[in-house]
């Protein structure tokens, strides 16, 4: 990349942006979609766009306009791309059509780190965290209430469509402007709720058709046990923002909001790299200890123990993996207590009767000494990645919609932090 000397002056010498651009030079990438046109004519260096992102979602600017603002008023950002300035089409185009990029610089970045020595693969530490989606939880509705209002809807429209009729037929000099359009209206608005429910038809019968091939992989066939028919509840809901969110709640002292998911498997050796990321759009964590190791590359290094608290209890799993992995997982919630004094006071609560041996045995394994050493370590390291990527960076909304698009912005996000810790490590050590 060509860099105007006078920027350089104005650049600390010190600051990540330097780190960033030698770092992405470095990368074994394969090759890139580029904007042909987007807004504007220019073609802008592959690189130097991928360096642009990471840079500005370290730095907490995630949207394209934003991005592109800082190409005019952040040296640091003008230093990167040569004084020269990407619209925010072709940044979000870029963005969006190289996904496959992204993930192959997290695996890039993660070798970099190993090569260094600043990154071990024996222990991990899993866990999630709900970042709010890109819309109102206002706008969700149940599959009961969307039925009623695709009919009332249908009801509507024929009225307003006789009294369409009626007017012209007694030649009354009613507005000829307004009933075409509150026809159409209303017309689009029962096709939203038609919508809604046959996707969360499909979802449906998605999970029959799951829980189904689980029977049959357990060797119980398929007969008359073979599960629910694959219709939705009433109380199954959808969003008509952005339909792959989900109403999630932290706890029962939270209110719910329209979120995301976000997984993420964090190095508990020390370093706390990401190792693996992922988005589901459930609120549950139950079923993903699994799909978090699969995020892991493999060709990088081996996990070798799991830290995970009370969300990902399944006992199936357990076993599954048992010869896989060593696992340390909180059954109950008073094995999350991790401190040795706490300030507040004990609170009275009921212990989880747990009867599952496989349960039994992980809750003896975690309450052991060795145990608790252990998962002690879990906290400390993927709640801190947490809190640096919402409070230091500052993503606390995903701004795009849809669940692809949501997993390019968390992988986009899991770069730029271990980019960022990566330098500090690097620096630190003084390699």
């Amino acid at each position: 990349m060509l860099l105007p000397a006078d920027l350089r002056d104005w650049v600390p010498e010190d600051d990540l942006v330097h780190f960033v651009i030698s770092a992405v030079e470095t990368l074994k990438l394969p090759s890139m979609h580029v904007n042909a046109r987007g807004s504007g004519s220019k073609q802008y260096p592959p690189l130097m766009m991928l360096a642009l992102l990471i840079y500005c979602y370290a730095m907490g600017v995630f949207s394209s306009r934003r991005i592109e603002r800082a190409t005019y008023r952040d040296i640091a950002v003008r230093y990167l791309t040569g004084d020269t300035h990407p619209d925010h089409d072709t940044i979000c185009t870029f963005r969006r059509e190289n996904r496959a990029v992204v993930g192959e610089a997290f695996v890039e970045v993660l070798r970099l780190a190993h090569e260094l020595k600043l990154v071990k693969f024996g222990t991990v530490a899993v866990d999630g965290t709900h970042i709010k989606a890109n819309a109102s939880k206002h706008k969700s509705v149940r599959y009961d209430r969307a039925g009623e209002l695709e009919r009332q809807l249908a009801q509507d429209v024929d009225e307003l469509l006789a009294k369409a009729e009626s007017g012209d037929s007694e030649g009354g000099e009613e507005d000829g402007q307004s009933l075409p359009e509150e026809i159409a209206r209303r017309e689009r608005l029962r096709e939203r709720m038609a919508e809604a429910q046959r996707q969360l038809e499909q979802r449906a019968q998605e999970r029959a058709a799951k829980r189904e091939q689980e029977r049959e992989g357990k060797g119980r066939g398929s007969g008359s046990d073979a599960g629910p028919e694959g219709k939705p509840k009433d109380s199954d809901q959808i969003n008509l923002t952005d339909a792959d969110s989900a109403l999630m709640r932290k706890s029962r002292r939270d209110g719910y909001e329209q979120a995301y998911n976000a997984q993420a498997v964090v190095d508990a050796e020390g370093s706390q790299l990401i190792l693996g990321v992922d988005v589901i759009r459930t609120p549950s964590d139950a079923n993903q200890l699994k799909p978090a190791l699969e995020s892991v590359p493999q060709d990088v290094g081996k996990v070798e123990r799991v830290l995970a608290d009370g969300g990902y209890v399944n006992a199936q799993i357990f076993e599954e993996l048992e010869d896989e992995v060593d696992l340390y997982v909180a059954v109950a919630g008073e094995d999350n207590n991790y401190r040795r004094y706490d300030y507040r006071p004990p609170k009275k609560r009921t212990e989880r009767k747990v009867k599952d041996p496989r349960l039994l045995a992980m809750r003896e394994k975690v309450r052991s000494d060795e145990g608790r050493r252990i998962y002690g370590k879990r906290a400390s390291s993927v709640e801190p990645v947490f809190g640096t990527i919402k409070s230091a960076m500052g993503l606390r909304q995903f701004l795009l919609r849809g669940l692809e698009k949501v997993r390019i912005e968390w992988e986009l996000a899991a770069l730029a932090y271990n980019m960022r810790r990566l330098w500090a490590l690097k620096t630190a050590s003084g390699t």
